[in-house]
C-alpha cells in the first residue's frame, strides 16, 4: 500500500495443492496471508512453510459452507492479522460420478463447498473491503466450468462461481472492490492424482492423455495459477473486473 501499510489476504482451502501454491505467492509479493482450511493439520503446515521464508501468516482452521464459522474465522482474521483486503476463494471437493450414479449428497456437499461457501467468505469479507474502499477477490473455476463428463455437479458450480464473480463485480465496483475468477486446465494436483487412481490409470497415463490434448504439451502447475491470481490481487488489476482468465495452456471458449 502507498502508506506501507501491509495487505491482507485470506487463501481457503490453503492447505495443499493450489491454494498451498496460492499463499506462497501472495506472501512472496508481500501481503500477511491467513491460510484458511478445513484441516488445521494442514493449514498449519502451510503457514509454517511461508512463516520459515521470513513471510507473514497466521493459520485458521473453518469450513466454508458454514455461516457461523465463516463469521468467526473471519473476526479471527482481522484480530490476529488485520482487515483482509484480499480473498482469494480456493477451497473445492470432488464427488465425481456419472449423473445416473451420482447421489443427493455428492451433488449437495459440491454446491456446499464451491458456491456456498464463497459467497458466505465473500459477503464477510467485502465488509471489510468496501469500508476500505480497496478489495480483491478471485475465485477458483475450471475449465470444467464448460462441461466435463463425470462431473455434472462440479461443472455447475465451478460455472455458477464464474456467474457469481461478474456479479460482485457489478455491485463492488463503485467501492473500489474487484472481482475476477480463474479457471485453470489439467493441474498436477493430490486432487488430479487422486481422479487417476479412482478411474484405474497411472497418473503418468492419466496426465499423457491431457497432455496430448493441451497446444502448450505441458501439464500445469500450481505455482501457474497463483501467477494469474497475483495478478488479479495487485493493484494493477485495478481495472479489470468480471474476468474470467482461462489457464489452461491454450485458448478455452
Amino acid at each position: 500500500m502507498a502508506d506501507g501499510t501491509q495487505r491482507v489476504a485470506i487463501v481457503t482451502g490453503a492447505g495443499r495443492g493450489i491454494g498451498a501454491a496460492i499463499a506462497e505467492r501472495l506472501g512472496a509479493d508481500g501481503m500477511a496471508v491467513a491460510c484458511l482450511d478445513i484441516n488445521p493439520a494442514t493449514a498449519r503446515e502451510t503457514a509454517d512453510r511461508l512463516a520459515g521464508q521470513g513471510l507473514t501468516t497466521e493459520a485458521f482452521a473453518a469450513d466454508v459452507s458454514d455461516e457461523d464459522a465463516v463469521e468467526r474465522v473471519v473476526a479471527e482474521v482481522v484480530e490476529r492479522l488485520g482487515t483482509p483486503t484480499v480473498l482469494v476463494n480456493n477451497a473445492g471437493v470432488l464427488r465425481d460420478n456419472l449423473l445416473f450414479k451420482m447421489s443427493g449428497d455428492d451433488w449437495d456437499t459440491v454446491m456446499q463447498v464451491h458456491l456456498r461457501g464463497a459467497f458466505l467468505m465473500t459477503r464477510a469479507a467485502q465488509r471489510h473491503m468496501t469500508a476500505a474502499a480497496y478489495g480483491r477477490i478471485v475465485n477458483l473455476s475450471s475449465t470444467s466450468a464448460l462441461g466435463n463428463r463425470g462431473q455434472a455437479n462440479y461443472s455447475a458450480a465451478k460455472a455458477g462461481l464464474q456467474g457469481f464473480t461478474k456479479t460482485v463485480a457489478h455491485e463492488l465496483g463503485r467501492f473500489g472492490v474487484t472481482c475476477n475468477a480463474v479457471a485453470p486446465g489439467f493441474i498436477v494436483t493430490e486432487m488430479t492424482r487422486a481422479t487417476a487412481a479412482r478411474i484405474g490409470q497411472t497418473f503418468e497415463e492419466f496426465s499423457a492423455a491431457r497432455v496430448a490434448m493441451i497446444p502448450v504439451r505441458r501439464p500445469g502447475l500450481p505455482e501457474d495459477v497463483a501467477d494469474a491470481v497475483s495478478f488479479f490481487c495487485s493493484p494493477r488489476a485495478g481495472f479489470v473486473s468480471g474476468q474470467v482468465l482461462y489457464v489452461a495452456g491454450g485458448p478455452r471458449t
